[in-house]
């Protein structure tokens, strides 16, 4: 995956950080290029051999997790090539969209975390691009409020140029405590979605969280692991 340049981007990110009385908010905005490398060609052929060995897939596809719609109780959607897994009827998704997705966590996070063992179930479809924008604009106005206002016509503004909304499919990473970049103490809410344009092969990354003011900052008992944390996050 290729980290594409892109100026109305990095002026939106300048902007996506709020220090709050209650919580500090930081998020930023990506756009990759699919296109493989060395590591990626490895990953790739990694991804597919599990697959295969594991019985994982089926005719090429894998499981994904219920879309965060549904864990919200937003209008059902329809699905297409789905079956039964452990009770929920979900997507699937191809591997080498998968590969894309960890592709981009890998690139997004380097070189404090690594995804390549991350699976299908930790990934979700959602309903449409309109769906994500519209609750990604409640989750950012219910904290930072009028701030965000006038951010919020630049920001898609500058993603539906980068990407063409309309043609997109959206997936989300919502994995377990340990595996989750954004697992530490103090964070009040996080989310991961990739915009992909299959016919343009890009994907618009947008990640954010929201980190309790209450957390200290400086050293703690906990010592060197808490330090090593710290650092990695203002790393990210």
């Amino acid at each position: 995956m290729k980290l594409l340049e892109n100026s109305k981007f990095e002026a939106v990110n300048s902007a996506l950080s709020f220090d709050l009385e209650n919580c500090r908010i930081d998020g930023r905005i990506e756009s990759y290029s699919c296109k493989m490398a060395g590591n990626d060609k490895r990953l790739f052929k990694s991804l597919n051999i599990e697959a295969n060995e594991g019985g994982h897939a089926t005719a090429g596809l894998q499981a994904l997790s219920p879309p965060q719609s549904a864990l919200s109780h937003s209008p059902v959607r329809q699905y297409s090539h789905s079956y039964e897994v452990e009770g929920y009827l979900c997507d699937t998704i191809s591997t080498k969209t998968l590969f894309y997705l960890i592709s981009t966590l890998n690139a997004s996070f380097n070189p404090d975390y690594d995804f390549s063992n991350a699976k299908s179930e930790e990934f979700s479809r959602e309903p449409s691009a309109q769906w994500v924008a519209n609750a990604i604009d409640t989750q950012l106005f219910a904290t930072v409020g009028d701030s965000y206002g006038s951010l919020k016509p630049l920001l898609w503004t500058a993603i539906d140029e980068e990407i063409n909304l309309q043609d997109c499919d959206v997936y989300s990473y919502n994995p377990d405590l340990a595996s989750d970049p954004y697992g530490e103490e103090g964070c009040i809410w996080s989310f991961n979605y990739f915009i992909y344009n299959r016919k343009m092969k890009r994907i618009v990354f947008f990640t954010c969280r929201s980190t309790s003011s209450s957390v200290p900052s400086g050293n703690s008992d906990d010592g060197a692991d808490v330090s090593m944390d710290m650092m990695d996050d203002d790393d990210i």
